[in-house]
């Protein structure tokens, strides 16, 4: 039977579809719910900090705790990386670009989410009137210049962001339930509920053609909803906790990435748009576990060619720590990964990327 929270409150967790909520948010009353897993693993975990541009080869990842890098390999030039930061760009969760808005970032943290426009000479980005003072900001590099456009406040954790495919609405996660925030508004707080009562959610991600969201929780299960009824198909890992997602960009399948393996998992539907019908094959990335020792893949990007791939991992040999995993892909039509290079890190996925002649 389908639970809902009472309105007013707030979803702490979800155990066994019963929902555990709160009158606010606190560590203590995660704690009573979860142990200290839940409080120990939400500052840990870095679930979107790389983001690939849909139609262009631009790479935006988070750099630093409160700065994001955003590097273009369409630059001919060679300019250097343009960095992001300002007043209220505090601890940054997590990146994604808005669809069909040109090269529009939306950059989650502290206090809220920044929106970020490329400005060009005589064509500068568009601030939204009325907005906060502080919007306005420039970006700091050689390369193109970023301004802040607006800035959506909120006093409230947001643990997930993925733009709808049409670029309009933000789908964003407050107090671990799904948000749509009705544009323009300066407070995500003004946004109308869209889902509640899901648990700790950790990544959305919509398909390139809108037809189906990936939603995926703390607990290691995640959800696939088709858009036109919006009914869900539930699954669940062994490999743990679902820690990247990232759609082909015909929206055909999606690949996932697991807290306790270093196998990911793609998801390849049976039929076409609305069918749930589906299948959760293993990708091996042998050299992973074999050349470095790792059992972990931190992060994937995948760029706006689906040809490549670009996989951070943890831990394992002191000899490959800090590099990063370029892989060639092949979808006929399952997917089929081979090994690149290994690449010292550096400037991070974005580097390795660049070097990889992406």
């Amino acid at each position: 039977m389908l639970s809902f929270p009472q309105p007013g409150t707030v979803t702490v967790c979800e155990i066994n579809r019963d929902l555990f909520t709160a009158d606010n948010l606190s560590d203590d009353r995660a704690k009573e719910c979860y142990g200290k897993a839940l409080v120990h693993l939400l500052p840990e975990v870095n679930l979107q900090g790389v983001s690939w541009h849909q139609h262009k080869h631009i790479l935006a990842f988070v750099s630093g705790l409160n700065q994001v890098t955003i590097r273009d390999y369409e630059d001919t030039e060679g300019k250097d990386p343009s960095i992001l930061h300002g007043d209220f760009q505090r601890e940054v969760k997590l990146v994604e670009w808005r669809p069909n808005s040109g090269r529009t970032l939306s950059v989650a943290c502290k206090g809220g989410i920044c929106i970020w426009a490329a400005s060009y000479p005589g064509n500068p980005a568009s601030v939204r009137s009325g907005a906060t003072p502080f919007v306005g900001s420039i970006s700091k590099g050689s390369g193109t210049r970023w301004t802040l456009v607006d800035f959506l406040k909120s006093d409230e954790h947001i643990s997930a962001l993925s733009w709808s495919p049409d670029g309009r609405y933000p789908y964003f996660c407050l107090h671990f339930d799904v948000v749509l925030a009705i544009a323009p508004s300066a407070n995500l707080g003004d946004g109308t509920p869209f889902r509640r009562g899901w648990g700790g959610i950790s990544i959305l991600r919509w398909s390139p053609t809108g037809d189906y969201f990936f939603a995926a929780m703390f607990d290691g299960t995640f959800y696939l909803w088709e858009t036109g009824t919006w009914t869900s198909q539930p699954w669940s890992s062994s490999r743990g906790f679902v820690t990247g997602a990232t759609w082909d960009p015909d929206g055909r399948m999606i690949l996932l990435s697991f807290s306790n393996s270093s196998t990911l998992g793609s998801v390849h539907f049976a039929s076409k748009p609305p069918s749930l019908v589906a299948h959760l094959l293993p990708v091996d990335l042998p050299e992973i576990s074999t050349r470095t020792n790792s059992q972990q893949i931190e992060k994937i990007a995948w760029d706006a060619s689906g040809e490549r791939l670009a996989i951070s991992f943890k831990e394992g040999d002191e000899l490959y720590r800090g590099l990063i995993a370029i892989y060639d892909v092949r979808r006929t039509p399952l997917i089929a990964a081979s090994l690149v290079r290994l690449f010292l890190e550096g400037g991070g996925v974005a580097s390795a990327l660049q070097a990889a002649d992406l």
